[in-house]
């Protein structure tokens, strides 16, 4: 398998990572769950790999779950109803549908959890308790920005081909989609909705799952629509790899700069190759460790964590990856990136 790919290796490793209890409770410890999209996303297979070691530092018992696919809230449902059961003191959440989960979390809440959304913040925010995610505006803004000075006066001719998340458009999908946008000099209209802009760079929108053959099936699509796309927007790694996959099939890899959103080692990779061009790194391991530290801080001393200043969220970081730098947009390096990938 060539290594511009995110496939079947990493698919594997995850897998064997069943979504069932690292370790059982018991009665007089305190336990906390970890529920994420999916357990074969390497992102989340990383964020699982946070809560694990923040559970063993803090003596947590922590129970982890995950959807089918992303976009599977029935399970992530479930996942939250098997918690209340355990008596677990508080949830980590990584929500598929963003609005849907709502009321099984408030169920939580009322029953005495923290609720503690990872990455992908609930409508509206405070229907969680705290929020610990990447700034996914920001995050698009960078890529966005990156692309159009790579561009220059070619970025008012682009055509843009937008490689989304999920028919449901959750937040994190919507901010870093309104947020290249932004980045890249589109008028978004309503920040809060996909697709509702009218700039005829557009090519248009298509849903990836968050998936390599997500990617490349949505690829293929919008190349029905014009062949002429030159720029690539997606809504992460594995979804830029598969839209790669199906450009080099039409021999038209050479001429489209695709950017993503994620920082993860393989992503990483994928910018060394020339794969993605850039891709603006964010820390998932980082996000589920400190998470996990609220709940055993929560758990002792009632106290809920704080947000960032200025923020109605609690910023983890993020970073733009490239060895393309360009003026006016901070970046950090290749290698630098590989070395900080996803901790």
């Amino acid at each position: 398998m060539k290594k511009t790919l995110l496939g079947a290796t990493l698919g594997a490793l995850a897998l064997s990572i069943a979504a069932l209890p690292v370790h059982q409770a018991k009665a007089d410890e305190m336990g906390a769950c970890l529920i994420t999209k999916t357990d074969i996303n390497p992102f989340f297979v990383k964020m699982k790999e946070g809560a694990t070691a923040a559970s063993f530092a803090h003596n947590v018992d922590l129970s982890t779950y995950a959807g089918k696919i992303d976009g599977d809230n029935e399970t992530q449902v479930q996942a939250v109803e098997s918690c209340i059961a355990a008596g677990a003191k508080g949830i980590l959440i990584a929500a598929s549908d963003t609005k849907a989960i709502v009321p099984a979390l408030k169920k939580a809440r009322d029953a005495g959890l923290l609720v503690i959304a990872l990455d992908t913040p609930l409508e509206p925010i405070d229907s969680a308790d705290a929020t610990f995610a990447t700034d996914n505006f920001k995050a698009g803004e960078m890529i966005g920005k990156w692309a159009a000075s790579q561009l220059g006066d070619k970025a008012d001719d682009a055509k843009i081909a937008f490689l989304d998340l999920s028919a449901s458009a959750p937040s994190v999908d919507v901010l870093r989609d309104q947020g290249f946008m932004k980045g890249f000099g589109i008028d978004i209209k309503d920040p809060n909705k996909i697709g509702d802009e009218d700039d005829s760079r557009i090519v248009g929108h298509d849903i990836t799952s968050g998936n390599e053959e997500g990617g490349r099936k949505a690829m293929e699509n919008l190349l029905q629509r014009d062949s002429g796309i030159n720029v690539v927007y997606t809504i992460n790694e594995p979804a830029a790899a598969g839209a790669y996959e199906a450009l080099k099939s039409f021999g038209l890899e050479k001429n489209v700069l695709i950017v993503s959103v994620d920082g993860g080692c393989p992503g990483i990779l994928n910018v060394k190759d020339g794969v993605i061009g850039a891709t603006s790194q964010q820390y998932p391991l980082d996000m589920a460790y400190k998470g996990i530290e609220a709940i055993a801080n929560w758990a002792k001393t009632g106290e809920k964590p704080e947000n960032s200043a200025g923020l109605n969220f609690y910023d983890t970081g993020v970073n733009l990856v490239t060895d393309k730098p360009v003026d006016g947009v901070p970046s950090i390096s290749v290698e630098e990136g590989m070395n900080r990938c996803w901790g």
